[in-house]
């Protein structure tokens, strides 16, 4: 039992800072803009929050200019898509590799400081009673952690409960008949990438100040931007179904690394102890997974069976009728 219980745990974690991202590319794709450059924007908000707490101390600094430089981040692949109505696949790869590239110069160094201030831990006294499930979602977790477990039912009932998201599905499913309603299909275009930018700008800054506490590389992220984008897919768009793909592929992650290192595993032999091969193959499958999920959302009769939004990827021309 206290075998699963520290996957479990570990994948609650490790899921964090992908729930974040993958909610936040959520609420940019129902708005109608796909943007790819999850993986720069995290990178960017790592890197960001990681120097500013350094620098002046405070870790919640650090998380709040994490936020803001993703977002801003963004506004470049929003100007792009949204103004010039520039392919939204070339202009997120493209913001994607941009944000690669500025986290390496910017980050340069940084992987020697030290004492660099970290998101406090806490336990809830009551909850963390609970047989199995205490340990795992209520003992030792980082404030950021509690955050959110709130952020998925708060997103939930935004979209799904309230005019503003209902504004939301709007524009990203018929955006000529809501701007004949008066909605502002542009300015709220804006709003909403520049939401998935701050999302995915914490979830660096959760990496860097939290899961992953007092280190930065170039490898921080490892990957979990490219997975966030899958996830969405994965998800069919809901913020509930996003959590529970967040959380399983964390723990699917602590459960490739622990299946490398005891010999036995619940007392039975482990097949995958000094056979690199397998370790191989195992640290590649999630990735895959992924590849293959982005592969069924690409093609358009899935993508409308899995629920996407139908202007997912359409420029707005105030005029057209299109969809």
């Amino acid at each position: 039992m206290s075998f699963w219980i520290n996957i479990l745990t570990a994948g609650v974690a490790n899921g964090t800072a992908l729930l974040f991202a993958t909610i936040g590319e959520l609420f940019a794709e129902r708005a109608g803009v796909l943007n790819l450059g999850v993986e720069g924007m995290m990178l960017l908000g790592a890197v960001t929050g990681y120097s500013v707490a350094h620098s002046t101390g405070n870790v919640w600094l650090g998380i709040l200019a994490g936020i803001i430089a993703g977002g801003i981040f963004s506004l470049l692949h929003a100007y792009v898509v949204i103004a010039l109505r520039a392919d939204q696949v070339v202009s997120g790869l493209s913001l994607s590799l941009l944000g690669i590239g500025l986290s390496l110069v910017l980050g340069e160094g940084l992987a020697q400081l030290k004492g660099v201030p970290t998101v406090p831990m806490f336990s809830i006294p009551l909850l963390q009673s609970i047989p199995f499930l205490g340990p795992i979602l209520f003992e030792s977790k980082s404030a950021l952690v509690y955050l959110g477990y709130l952020l998925v039912p708060v997103a939930w009932f935004y979209i799904y409960r309230t005019r503003p998201g209902l504004h939301l599905r709007a524009i990203g499913e018929y955006p000529a008949a809501a701007d004949s309603l008066g909605i502002n299909v542009f300015r709220l275009r804006y709003f909403y990438v520049f939401v998935g930018g701050a999302l995915a700008g914490l979830a660096g800054a959760s990496l860097s100040l939290s899961i992953t506490p007092g280190w930065f590389s170039e490898f921080t992220t490892s990957g979990f931007g490219w997975i966030a984008i899958g996830l969405v897919i994965f998800a069919q768009w809901d913020p509930v179904r996003a959590a529970v793909g967040a959380y399983l592929f964390g723990s699917l992650r602590r459960f490739i690394l622990d299946m490398q290192g005891p010999p036995t595993i619940l007392f039975f032999p482990n097949p995958f102890f000094q056979d690199r091969n397998l370790q191989f193959f195992l640290e590649m499958l999630p990735y895959a997974l992924t590849v293959i999920v982005l592969v069924i959302g690409s093609r358009e009769a899935l993508r409308r069976r899995l629920g996407a939004p139908a202007a997912l990827g359409i420029p707005y021309v105030r005029g057209e009728r299109g969809l």
